[in-house]
């Protein structure tokens, strides 16, 4: 299916004296949006994809930012082009 939009949900942990930086960097990832973070260095990260295999590739990008403790996939789910929610 080409017109098939993932939205996934990262819950990402840094050290708290590196968010300002970390958040800098997410802002120049492409199709991410920064939702919420806290002064403990936590952040909810919602990302866009057309594909799996790129959801995969940008949590492994952010899991490699500096300051990151970890990244991990909250919630994935795929739309069609009318905004369905499609199951596999």
């Amino acid at each position: 299916m080409d017109d098939v939009l993932h939205i996934a949900s990262l819950l990402v942990h840094c050290h708290p004296d590196q968010l300002a930086a970390l958040r800098a960097n997410l802002a120049r990832l492409p199709d991410l949006e920064l939702h919420q973070s806290s002064p403990s260095g936590k952040l909810v990260v919602v990302l866009e994809a057309h594909d799996e295999a790129t959801v995969l590739e940008r949590l492994h990008a952010i899991q490699q930012l500096p300051g990151v403790l970890g990244a991990a996939l909250i919630y994935h789910e795929r739309l069609d082009a009318e905004g369905c929610l499609l199951y596999t």
